[in-house]
């Protein structure tokens, strides 16, 4: 483990002594949300201090707030570009999970090619005028805040001319739908903005200039979503599922053993590739496409995960998690005779049905093989036969095709 003998070990030790159950608006106050942050929000730390922070922590059992977007998106993009008010306002209370945040962008007619985005943005007095609709938002039904990117220069090409707004998501003229899924849940909403009015302050950055701040919420994103457990951190991680076979006995099906052992060796060089970008980073370099290439394995590998744990269940795999979970604790599990035990994570019925979402969310698969390709490989760009178009002359001409 490393820094075993590093002082800030025992700082991080003492302070925990003084505050043995932390809230978490103390553990925000101290940095130890997001210590990596700058000071006041975080510590100035770098990665081994982090790593000492983490490794403390768990062993205290003190747990982070939970605010995924709000922490690992939306904190990161106001600290990039904010204003000082802005900082004030909502680093605080994201980073202890008070204010809990969705993300805005993805829209119907703009998936993959996110800078097509039709929602429109119009200044009037010292208001922006919304208008439109956003589709795959996570958590909308719970949140303050949204991170918003809308258009507000239709006659600029796509990348110029979108603006990146922070949203109170109570605002007069916003609907939230929620989608049910396959799981059965309503994880995700569509948005849609009638006249709705966003305070000029709410502004981040320059207006114009709001692809360049979501390319920094979304480099961020293909980190957070491809790291922790194979469910976008929030899931079981490959150990624990392979634990949780060890548990249930040994495997004396031939190809089921070859599978499991397949699964530990991708976790193994997706821990490899954190290792790498750990290194990269205490040489005082940023991440690169190499979080496209972590992201591509992570969330097949979390797939892998789960059709293993699934075909492990035997029948069982097609009932909810409760029941299944209960009769592959009771032996009844496929897979060569072993079974799974129950974990303390989400049922692995609604982890394999959720899984699909993993090489969709954060950036297709796709998406990210053609940043490889490009930016790794060297390869050339798909030819663009709308580049210097203005946003509003590539609408006219996908109406006339």
């Amino acid at each position: 483990m490393p820094g075993l003998d590093d002082p800030r070990r025992r700082e991080v030790r003492e302070w925990l002594a003084a505050n043995p159950s932390p809230s978490p608006r103390s553990l925000a106050a101290a940095g130890l949300v997001a210590p990596h942050w700058p000071r006041p929000w975080g510590l100035d730390a770098d990665p081994i201090h982090q790593l000492i922070i983490d490794d403390e922590l768990q062993k205290a059992g003190v747990r982070r707030p939970s605010n995924p977007i709000g922490i690992g998106w939306a904190g990161p993009t106001i600290l990039h570009a904010g204003t000082e008010d802005q900082k004030e306002r909502y680093i605080l209370r994201l980073l202890s999970g008070e204010d809990f945040w969705c993300q805005l962008f993805s829209e119907p007619g703009s998936g993959s090619d996110l800078a097509n985005l039709g929602t429109r943005a119009e200044l009037d007095g010292d208001e922006w005028v919304v208008n439109g609709q956003k589709i795959w938002t996570s958590g909308a039904q719970h949140a303050k805040y949204g991170i918003l990117i809308a258009r507000t220069h239709p006659d600029l090409p796509k990348h110029r001319g979108v603006s990146y707004f922070i949203c109170p998501m109570d605002l007069p003229g916003i609907e939230i739908r929620p989608i049910r899924e396959m799981t059965g849940a309503a994880t995700f909403n569509e948005v849609f903005f009638d006249n709705v009015r966003i305070p000029a302050a709410n502004l981040v950055g320059e207006a114009g200039d709001g692809w360049r701040l979501a390319k920094v919420t979304l480099g961020n994103e293909r980190v957070s979503l491809s790291s922790g457990g194979v469910l976008w951190g929030s899931g079981p991680t490959a150990l624990e599922m392979l634990d949780a076979v060890r548990a249930g006995g040994p495997v004396h099906e031939p190809m089921m053993r070859q599978r499991l052992a397949a699964i530990y060796i991708e976790h193994v060089l997706l821990d490899l590739i954190r290792l790498r970008t750990l290194s990269a980073r205490l040489r005082g370099e940023q991440p690169g496409p190499e979080a496209s290439i972590r992201k591509i394995l992570a969330d097949e590998h979390g797939q892998h995960v789960m059709e293993v744990a699934r075909d492990l269940l035997g029948a069982h795999g097609m009932l909810r998690s409760a029941e299944a979970e209960r009769g592959a604790h009771n032996g009844l599990g496929g897979g060569g005779g072993v079974g799974l035990r129950p974990l303390d994570h989400p049922g692995w019925f609604d982890g394999y049905m959720f899984a699909r979402a993993l090489t969709i969310g954060g950036g297709t698969g796709e998406v990210q093989r053609n940043i490889v390709a490009e930016r790794v490989l060297g390869l050339p760009h798909d030819v663009d036969v709308l580049r210097g178009l203005t946003w509003s002359e590539t609408q006219r001409q996908s109406a006339v095709r």
